[in-house]
């Protein structure tokens, strides 16, 4: 899963030397609403001088929940410190990065459904009351400290909202849904890359790879530069639409973005169960995979573009999964 260029999870290779993250909303391509909301609660929090009220990213990975944040310090005009749910271990990990903030510093932990419930009870206080409730000792000489924290803002992101716990998800005052984004988006994104990254791309090239970026801007700037690698050795250094297709079809991505990896699976529940319902665990041991990859990697995206679908008796690919493979459709 590590290796598929088509993953949504952060590879080493997208950490490229010239940051490619805008930094300031009006720089941030996309998510209309998510912008609006934002510019909106920024602005009045800054006229009272007071610390944005919490905020909580949800949405799949790779549309910039990150990227989000940052701006956000940005446009607030303070520092932000980055941590994750997972690593957040005991409450005194929690208590030594809150005490580190200055007044209306912006703390970002990423995967915040993660976070361990030891350290979620004590996250409460710190989020409502900007204040740790800490035990010291053990036994009879256990004590209860509460110390004292800078007015801070949190913002916490998830790309599975349903797992975090009602106390929590109450806590964060302003929640903020990203979608995937439309090509259109996608386009303008990868024009603003190729100009950052000095690379060549005619229109009709951005097109081709925007189209089978699966939504996600992060995709769409790693895609961006295989294809230039494609170009600069098979072409003449220009992403034209024919180098894209050249390129994408040679990395196995197909207009729908699906790599070989979807395909398979697909292909397994059409050829292998004539297109019966499925269950996940089933599918999994097929193709040769953990159940968890299928659910979290593979099956929201192909659930999302209707070539896959959920009922009570287990998984059912659609006609157009079956149209898509040029296989012949027989509904039961």
């Amino acid at each position: 899963m590590d290796h598929r260029i088509v993953t949504t999870h952060e590879l080493s290779e997208d950490k490229e030397t010239i940051s490619l993250r805008p930094r300031w909303l009006h720089e941030y391509i996309g998510q209309e609403k998510a912008k609006e909301k934002l510019e909106i609660f920024i602005q009045a929090a800054k006229i009272r001088n007071e610390p944005l009220d919490h905020v909580l990213l949800h949405g799949p990975p790779g549309l910039g929940k990150t990227t989000l944040a940052g701006i956000v310090a940005n446009e607030m005009g303070v520092q932000m410190k980055v941590t994750s749910g997972p690593a957040i271990e005991r409450p005194g990990d929690l208590a030594s990065i809150l005490t580190n903030l200055n007044e209306n510093d912006v703390l970002f932990i990423d995967e915040i459904h993660r976070i361990h419930r030891t350290v979620e009870e004590v996250l409460y206080s710190a989020m409502e009351d900007f204040a740790l409730d800490l035990m010291v000792g053990k036994g009879p000489s256990a004590q209860s400290i509460r110390l004292d924290l800078n007015h801070f803002t949190l913002i916490g992101a998830t790309t599975r909202a349903g797992q975090l716990s009602s106390p929590l998800r109450d806590r964060f005052g302003v929640p903020i849904n990203l979608e995937l984004y439309r090509v259109e988006n996608l386009l303008e994104i990868i024009h603003r890359s190729a100009e950052i990254l000095n690379i060549p791309i005619e229109s009709q090239g951005a097109e081709e790879i925007a189209i089978r970026s699966r939504g996600t801007p992060r995709i769409a700037n790693r895609l961006l530069k295989r294809v230039r690698d494609y170009a600069q050795v098979r072409g003449r250094g220009v992403i034209t639409k024919e180098q894209a297709e050249e390129a994408l079809n040679l990395l196995e991505i197909d207009h729908y973005g699906l790599d070989q990896l979807d395909r398979r699976i697909l292909e397994t529940m059409i050829l292998q169960f004539s297109g019966r319902p499925v269950g996940i665990d089933t599918i999994a041991a097929s193709v040769g995979e953990e159940r968890i990859t299928i659910e979290d990697v593979y099956e929201p995206y192909l659930m999302q573009i209707g070539f896959l679908q959920r009922t009570p008796r287990g998984r059912v690919p659609s006609k157009k999964a079956y149209d898509h493979l040029h296989l012949p459709y027989t509904k039961e």
